[in-house]
């Protein structure tokens, strides 16, 4: 059975990830944007970039859900998106819309809100409401490759419709069982993700610390039982192995392609901001105590990311910064990066 790409969108959002996720949808279909940010800047410079005639600026959130996803940094902000008195989304005709959410929130809060959206429906033309967080980064998002890991179950009615959206915009979807399981396989990606990368930076700046050459050390770990995407993609010490010292930028490696989209090469610009990994850690350290899992390395992960985001210095850059706030080796003078 084919399936229809809706001819109009609502959107709200358009940060780091969500501005190129919004380009994709307008790539790759011929429907029309209703945008809102906050920040009215990016929301004109979308509209100058993007096709003439496709996408229109809101006046509020509740413009966009009364026209027809996007990302929040906390629950806070996305109950505000969707709950506020006559300027919300839920303050729309909601009847038969459908909210694909792609914040990574607290669980609570996420299912409230799923709740606030079947209350503002009838039984007979339901609004829905789907957790659907996503990975893969800014570079990801550019390139429609990102994943998107959905709350809803493969064998669901409605997943085919919510696929073919998604498609638009990334390369892999992921029904992961039910409403809140989306948000739950988030928060257990970016925990492992966060932890992955503070350990690969402290073997790196071991090995280097020790006399190893970076790249030597990374492709070594690539092909052991380390191995792991941090190190293979945006490993600080292979992608600081090349240093060109009359520009005073760091490069990516000697072999092209190896790890060109690296924000470890760009002065950890762009990204995943360091303090949104803190408190995506902090989320899944909480979601574990709700459940009695037990984390033995979340305490310890998630203050070293506290540590690293409080500081000037590395507040608003990649969260691979870590590597840089552990004092990690500098491969021109082989002195720490302190």
């Amino acid at each position: 059975m084919s399936v229809v790409i809706p001819q109009r969108f609502g959107w709200v959002g358009l940060g780091a990830m969500g501005y190129p996720m919004a380009n994709q949808l307008l790539k790759n279909s011929s429907s029309k944007l209703v945008i809102f940010d906050l920040d009215q800047s990016v929301l004109h410079r979308f509209v100058r970039e993007a096709p003439s005639g496709r996408v229109e600026i809101a006046s509020s959130t509740r413009q966009v859900a009364d026209e027809s996803v996007r990302k929040r940094p906390t629950g806070k902000h996305v109950k505000e998106v969707y709950l506020t008195a006559e300027t919300g989304l839920l303050a729309a005709n909601t009847p038969g819309k459908v909210f694909v959410d792609c914040s990574t929130i607290d669980l609570a809060t996420s299912i409230a809100i799923g709740e606030a959206v079947s209350m503002s429906s009838d039984a007979e033309n339901p609004a829905r409401f789907y957790d659907c967080p996503v990975s893969g980064g800014t570079a990801g998002a550019v390139k429609g490759t990102i994943t998107f890991m959905v709350g809803m179950a493969a064998d669901d009615p409605g997943f085919p419709f919510i696929r073919s959206i998604l498609s638009t915009m990334g390369g892999s979807i992921n029904p992961m069982g039910r409403k809140g399981l989306g948000l739950a396989a988030k928060l257990c990606n970016n925990y492992l993700s966060g932890t992955i990368a503070l350990a690969t930076s402290e073997a790196m700046n071991l090995g280097m610390k020790l006399g190893i050459d970076p790249k030597v050390l990374s492709d070594c770990l690539d092909k052991g039982s380390a191995a792991n995407w941090v190190n293979s993609t945006v490993n600080p010490g292979k992608c600081f192995s090349v240093f060109d010292l009359s520009l005073a930028i760091f490069y990516t490696c000697t072999v092209p392609g190896v790890c060109p989209d690296a924000v470890t090469s760009k002065s950890y610009e762009g990204g995943f901001k360091v303090q949104l990994m803190e408190k995506d850690l902090r989320l899944a350290v909480e979601a574990a105590q709700g459940v009695g899992a037990k984390l033995v390395l979340g305490d310890t992960t998630i203050q070293a990311y506290h540590s690293a985001a409080s500081d000037l210095e590395y507040r608003d850059k990649d969260s691979r910064v870590v590597y840089k706030w552990l004092g990690g080796v500098d491969p021109r003078t082989n002195a720490g990066e302190h």
